[in-house]
This record gives structure tokens, sequence and C-alpha cells, in this order.
């Protein structure tokens, strides 16, 4: 069997009705009264992935890349197009998907395994092998629905890949299994990679894509935008997409009133923060190492012979990752009288780890606020650090590094 996979013009919509009785009033006309409106999720999908291939699948929530996945494995029809998968398919798609939850975990993958197309007794000869691989101990023989949603992922992937596919799928469900697993599943990916498998991987972790996919395909507002080396596409998908879409969710964040507290005499007032990007428009998404700058307008409302302005950036645990204020940086800031306004530029390399991040900013009078705080905006806005085109590292902080080996 050859593992390859082929969509010719692929195209997916639904109909939208506004009212369940919108549906009845329109199937009774006969269709003469039309009720809906047509939304297209797919449009125009064409891609071919030869045999060994591993292509990526990326793209914002909502692009459309699980109904893509959707239509390849069969669970859905598509509207227009062609698509035609040669070899044995095995794909792991949403949570649950396919799995009774009042069966026992063992009742499922005996199931899962059918559905691919082995018969009884191979499935019943692979269910030991399941078992030890999901680490599930006596919940193997326990109804699914006492069952963590991690629990879920083990199972589902190790019945899934018990017998090495020519083609294996795998959506975004790995991402709420823990940490251990999901090492132990990408190394079980990259063997059947080794041996041939074709590989279809969606996942929001450009690190784990790089990894095990040469090739990627982004997908935005249901059509491809980019399509070639993961390296390019991921790069791409970092600078422009991750950012746009980062910033959308984060300001809706911030609208909802509940990121930031403030705290201080309310002497001078810190009117407006914003971060910028190395193209001076507003960004709260940053490939790791690029510069951002942190604006920062306040207002005095009293007099003030030595203002100072600080900001504070923690993780999403809430520690404190870097700080610094305008004294300490020798920053030359004239005093102010009652009216003035004062606008406060930091200009800094993230050299973070991806991640999500929360900025703190505070006016006070000399070096520190504890004298005097005259306004703390904690958290007064939050932004994404993603992975730029360096090589891949974890923790909190992008050091400089080189390597020699003799």
């Amino acid at each position: 069997m050859s593992g390859e996979v082929i969509a010719r013009h692929l195209g997916k919509k639904y109909k939208r009705y506004p009212s369940r009785w919108a549906r009845l009033a329109e199937w009774l006309s006969g269709g003469r009264r039309i009720m809906h409106e047509e939304s297209w999720v797919l449009r125009d999908i064409t891609f071919e992935v030869q045999s060994g291939e591993a292509v990526g699948i990326i793209g914002r929530n909502g692009a459309g890349k699980s109904t893509l996945l959707k239509l390849l494995t069969r669970t859905s029809v598509p509207t227009c197009g062609s698509m035609e998968t040669r070899g044995r398919l095995s794909a792991l798609l949403e949570l649950g998907m396919g799995s009774h939850m009042d069966f026992s975990g063992r009742v499922n993958a005996k199931m899962t395994c059918q559905m691919m197309g082995l018969t009884t007794e191979e499935s019943h000869e692979l269910l030991p092998q399941i078992a030890e691989f999901s680490e599930l101990g006596d919940y193997f023989d326990q109804p699914m629905r006492v069952y963590s949603t991690g629990m879920q992922v083990r199972l589902a992937f190790s019945a899934a890949t018990a017998v090495r596919p020519e083609i294996l799928i795998v959506d975004e469900a790995l991402s709420v299994g823990d940490a251990y697993f999901q090492h132990k599943c990408i190394e079980r990916i990259r063997s059947f990679r080794e041996q041939g498998t074709t590989l279809l991987f969606v996942s929001h972790d450009p690190g784990a894509v790089k990894s095990l996919c040469e090739r990627a395909l982004l997908i935005d507002d249901g059509v491809i935008l980019q399509d070639g080396p993961s390296d390019t596409v991921l790069d791409y998908y970092n600078a422009r997409i991750a950012r746009a879409s980062s910033d959308e969710e984060i300001r809706q964040l911030e609208g909802e009133d509940g990121v930031s507290t403030r705290s201080g005499t309310g002497n001078v007032r810190i009117e407006e923060v914003e971060m910028l990007g190395a193209d001076g428009t507003p960004a709260r998404a940053f490939p790791v190492g690029d510069t951002a700058l942190i604006r920062c307008r306040v207002r005095f409302h009293h007099p003030m012979a030595d203002p100072t302005v600080g900001i504070l950036i923690r993780d999403r645990m809430g520690s404190d990752v870097f700080g610094v204020n305008s004294f300490h940086l020798g920053a030359d800031v004239p005093p102010c009288t009652g009216g003035d306004t004062l606008e406060v530029d930091f200009r800094l390399a993230l050299n973070l780890g991806p991640g999500n991040y929360s900025l703190s900013v505070a006016v006070h009078p000399g070096d520190s606020h504890l004298i005097e705080n005259c306004d703390w905006w904690d958290r007064c806005l939050v932004f994404q650090v993603v992975p730029g085109s360096g090589p891949s590292f974890v923790g909190v902080a992008s050091l400089p590094v080189e390597v020699e080996v003799k």
C-alpha cells in the first residue's frame, strides 16, 4: 500500500438557519422558501501528500483544519471536489469521537481496531499491547465516563496506533494529554515515520510541527494560504497569522475588565500603555528575540519633581520575569506640574521563551514605589511570545548560546 493522499478542489459548506422552525418551514415548502444562509468552511482545497511524507496542517482556531481532516477520514462528506486516500488509514481526531462513554476502555479499544478494518481475532490479540502502551492500569476495564480527558487521549492514541498504518492523521487531541504521554506519542509517531508511514499532523505547537514534518499547509478562512517547507510556512505563520490572531484574542480579553487591577494615590495617572512591533504598529504577539516598544503615557494632576516610570513583565504563573524603571536606566525625566503629560518609551528585545506574559506599569517619585505609589497598573495588557526562526529551546529565557564539537 502506498499511503498517498490526494485532494482536488475540496469544498465544504453548512446551512445556517435562524431558528429550529426555519428548517422545518423550508422543508415543508419543498424548497420554494429558502430559510437558510450558506457558510463555506473550506473552499477549493487542492494538495497531494506523497507516500512517506509528513505534512503539518496549521492555522488559527476555526480556520478549517479539523473539517479538512474529517473529509479525509470520511467522517464528513464534501460539498464539492474529490479526495482519495491510498493505504490503511488511522486517525485520532476530536476527543471522544467514535467512543461510547458507557463502555469500558477495553471494549472501546476493540471497536477502534475493528473500525480500522481489523478482524475480531486481530483486535483481541492487540488488546494487551494497547493496555500496556496506554498505562491505564485497572481503568482499562472501567467505563470511559470515569476517565479524565488525559486518560481518554491515552486510550484513543494507543488503540489508533496499535498497528502501524500507511496513513496516520493526528488532530490536536494530543495537546490535552500530560507531557509524559505526549513525548511517548511523539516517539511512536517518529518510529512510524521511519518505517514509511505518511503523516498528516494538526498542531498549534510549532516545535512539534518542525520536528515531525518537512512540509506544512497554512489554512486561513477555509483556503490554503501557503504550502511549502515547514520552516518557511511556520515563520510566516508566526510573524503574520499568529500575531493577528493573538492581537484579536488578547484585545478581547482586555475588554472584559477582568485583566487588570490598579492602586495608588492618583496624583499621577497612567492614561495609556501600548506595545508596538518593529514596524511601529500595535501588536500583542512577538517572535522570540523581536524588539518591542512599550509606550506609556501619563498625566500629572499634581506637581512632581522627580517622576519615575517603571515596567514589570510577569509570566503566566505571575512570577516576575523582568522589571526596570526610568530612574535605574538613568533617563533624564524633567519635573512635571499639574496638567502635564509625559510619554515614556521602553525599547527592549523580548529574549523570552514562547508563552503568555503580562505587563504592569507604575509611576512614582524617586527610585522605588515603596515610598509613594502614585499609580500601579497591574496587568495593564497581556502579550504572547511565539517561536521564531531560531533553534527550539525550553524555558522562559532565550540566552545567546554557541556549541562547539571537538
